[in-house]
Formats: C-alpha cells, sequence, structure tokens
C-alpha cells in the first residue's frame, strides 16, 4: 500500500544547563525531541512521517516547490518562522535566498494540507517570538496570530469542548476528552469552521479549525503535539491517535 507523505516541522529544541555544587559548577547540553508521542500514534497507518527537526529545517527545508512536491500535508509545529527565514545563507553570509514562507503559501493554494500545531514558538507564541503574525504562511492559514504572547496556560487542565462533534476529525471519538494545559490564542478568519474550543471559563478561544486555501485545505490545532499542554494521559487515550489520524485524512482529502 502507498502511503501519504506528510511533513513534520519543528519539535526539537536543545537545552543549556548549568549545575552549581557548592563551590563548583559544570554546565550539561541536552538535546529533546518533542514529537515522539505523534510519531508513535502514526505507525502501521496510511501516512509516511518524515520528521524534520528544527534545527534541521533551517537548512533541510525546501528552497523550491519541487522540494515539496511530494508531500500532501505538512506539520508546522513549534517552530518559530525566524528558522525559515533566515539560514544560514541569508543570516551568516548575507546571500537573497527564496523566502520559504511564501513557499508555503503557495504549495498549499495548489492543493497540500497545512496545519499549524500549537506550542512555545507556534502562531505568536511566548513573548511573541514565533513571529507568525503577518506572513505568507498565516495568510494560508484559517485564523490570525495575536500581536502578542499568544499562551493560554492552564495549569489545572480544561477539557475541550466539541462544537462539531459530527466533523470528520472528530467524529468517531468518543468522550469525554482528557484534559488540556494550555493553547496558543487566536482570532477566527471570516469562513473558517471551529471543531473544537476552549469552555467558556478559559475564554472560550478555538482549539481546531478548518479552513481553506486556494485548493488546499488548512487547519490550526491550538493546543500541542505533547506534554507539557497535552499531558500524558491524554497521549496514551485512543483518542489521541485517532484525533491525528482524522486531521491528516482530512486535510489530504484535496490532495488526492
Amino acid at each position: 500500500m502507498t502511503k501519504t507523505k506528510v511533513l513534520l516541522v519543528g519539535e526539537s529544541w536543545v537545552t543549556s544547563a548549568t549545575h552549581f555544587k557548592g563551590f563548583d559548577q559544570f554546565g550539561s547540553v541536552t538535546f529533546h525531541l518533542g514529537a515522539e508521542p505523534l510519531v508513535a500514534a502514526l505507525k502501521d497507518s496510511p501516512f509516511e512521517l518524515t520528521y524534520m527537526p528544527s534545527h534541521v529545517a533551517s537548512e533541510g527545508f525546501p528552497f523550491d516547490a519541487a522540494g515539496l512536491a511530494e508531500y500532501k500535508a505538512m506539520l508546522l509545529s513549534d517552530i518559530g518562522a525566524n528558522t525559515l527565514l533566515l539560514p544560514p545563507a541569508v543570516w551568516l553570509q548575507g546571500k537573497p535566498m527564496p523566502n520559504r514562507l511564501k513557499l508555503i503559501r503557495d504549495w498549499t493554494a495548489a492543493g497540500g494540507g497545512l496545519a499549524m500545531i500549537g506550542g512555545y514558538f507556534s502562531f505568536q507564541g511566548i513573548d511573541g517570538r514565533g513571529r507568525w503574525r503577518k506572513t505568507p504562511v498565516e495568510d494560508a492559514l484559517p485564523v490570525t496570530c495575536l500581536p502578542y504572547d499568544d499562551r493560554v496556560e492552564v495549569p489545572d487542565g480544561f477539557t475541550a469542548d466539541v462544537t462539531d462533534p459530527a466533523h470528520p476529525i472528530v467524529k468517531d471519538i468518543t468522550g469525554p476528552w482528557p484534559v488540556l494545559l494550555g493553547a496558543n490564542e487566536v482570532e477566527l478568519k471570516p469562513g473558517a469552521h471551529v471543531v473544537a474550543k476552549l469552555p467558556a471559563e478559559e475564554g472560550g478561544y478555538p482549539l481546531l479549525v478548518t479552513g481553506r486555501h486556494g485548493k488546499g485545505r488548512t487547519a490550526a490545532w491550538t493546543s500541542d503535539i505533547g506534554p507539557h499542554w497535552v499531558p500524558n494521559e491524554f497521549v496514551a487515550w485512543e483518542g489521541y491517535g485517532k484525533l491525528w489520524r482524522n486531521l491528516l485524512t482530512w486535510l489530504t482529502e484535496a490532495a488526492q
């Protein structure tokens, strides 16, 4: 069976720590991948996932349409716009290079399925540093980003309010959903369709939104792929895998 190719961009980081032990100190550096739950959920599914971590995407993300042609869906998750705007050739050498945010927008308009997944560097992100507001990628999404830090931290947890239980992305997911611990606040574009949202007591902000851009389908899931906003209980829930498989199925139907 030929699988549908999906590109996941982001979901990696490096942590530098300094350890103090009395008079002495030393440093350590650790590397982390944040999308392992999604990778596991798509195992033995109809989808072939290419996982491009943030540090690889800086130079490894395609610079032309031909490099994206094999993919039917793309997930941007917890990666700031600067990583794609400032490859080393631009940042270190001052050379003009193709704007890959425009490439994503145009790939979507031609029939690709684009989704942005929430996180500290998704949408506008922590301290506004995600920097997706007023970019070509935002043009393609069904939501717009706020001009400032858009995190909604809910340490006591919230349960998603599914507003369209008949939508193909959620119709076979039985509730109640496990709690989530946060999301990015976004604003809806005209014509966007809200499938799920935060409860009213947490602002009622969009959680799962769908839309279209040209021939392509687009979506925004404003919580995360995994911890911390998506707790381990949510990851272990049978609806977790269904949610992602259904989302990718819906995104790629326009490209079949």
